[in-house]
């Protein structure tokens, strides 16, 4: 049977990753590495300076006391007695549209299987509420799944996949929007007066391009967007290399 490893960075008892696991019952064996507590806006960051701890909870399944990139990695290397298919991150509780991507826990995990040569998606679910059902996006993710496993992904190619809820059916494939939110800082002062900061985001809805994930999410639709590993901008690659000469004769005559 189809091998699927699951992980997240809302922790190992998120209803958003018990909902994923469900859904794929009788589809795929699944395995569960996921961080002990949420892990929001950590990336696709590692522990390097302290041990990470693995903690067995039920066959199959264990909580690490580290990033989702330490999860992936620990149950490639260590956990995991074969290979799996295939990594699913999430459903993540909130959108991972935009500028996020790059702060994302759940897309990081999934950039780290892609990094594995895993074929990877990462979930999420864009609502606010806090009792709302994971019931749609999880049945977007296993068809999801089962395509990708039929069809397969482009080497090091991950889907950034955002469900709306509510959702009206639609589906589309999407770019990466660019960056239309305001970040924010609230400021205060603890007991023994020193300054404090909450930072929170402040969406900015005139600036919406067509065609990008952030507009397939206001229209009621999922929005797929095929991430790719690789950030060279060839374009400035060879319209920049011409600086490589003055940088090495500046260097040569002790500038």
């Amino acid at each position: 049977m189809t091998h699927i490893l699951l992980t997240n960075d809302d922790g190992y008892e998120a209803p958003g990753l018990l909902a994923l696991a469900a859904a794929l019952e009788g589809f795929a064996t699944v395995s569960i590495v996921a961080p002990s507590r949420e892990q929001s806006g950590a990336a696709q960051s590692l522990t390097l300076r302290q041990p990470i701890v693995c903690h067995s909870i039920a066959e199959r399944e264990w909580a690490i006391d580290g990033t989702p990139a330490d999860c992936v990695i620990v149950a490639l290397h260590k956990l995991l007695p074969e290979r799996p298919d295939m990594v699913i991150s999430g459903i993540n509780f909130g959108a991972n549209l935009g500028e996020n991507v790059y702060y994302s826990g759940t897309v990081g995990a999934a950039r780290e299987a892609a990094l594995h040569h895993l074929p990877a998606i990462a979930m999420s679910l864009c609502s606010k509420i806090p009792k709302v059902s994971f019931e749609n996006a999880a049945r977007v993710a296993r068809t999801a799944a089962e395509i990708v496993l039929k069809e397969g992904l482009p080497d090091q190619v991950l889907l950034n996949v955002n469900v709306p809820e509510p959702w009206t059916g639609g589906v589309c494939f999407t770019r990466q929007s660019k960056k239309i939110t305001r970040n924010q800082l609230s400021e205060g002062k603890d007991p023994r007066g020193r300054s404090y900061y909450w930072l929170f985001e402040q969406k900015i809805d005139k600036d919406v391009e067509p065609e990008t994930d952030y507009a397939a999410i206001f229209s009621g639709s999922v929005s797929i967007t095929p991430l790719h590993l690789d950030p060279t901008h060839t374009e400035s690659l060879n319209h920049l290399s011409h600086w490589a000469e003055p940088i090495a004769a500046a260097f040569k005559h002790g500038r």
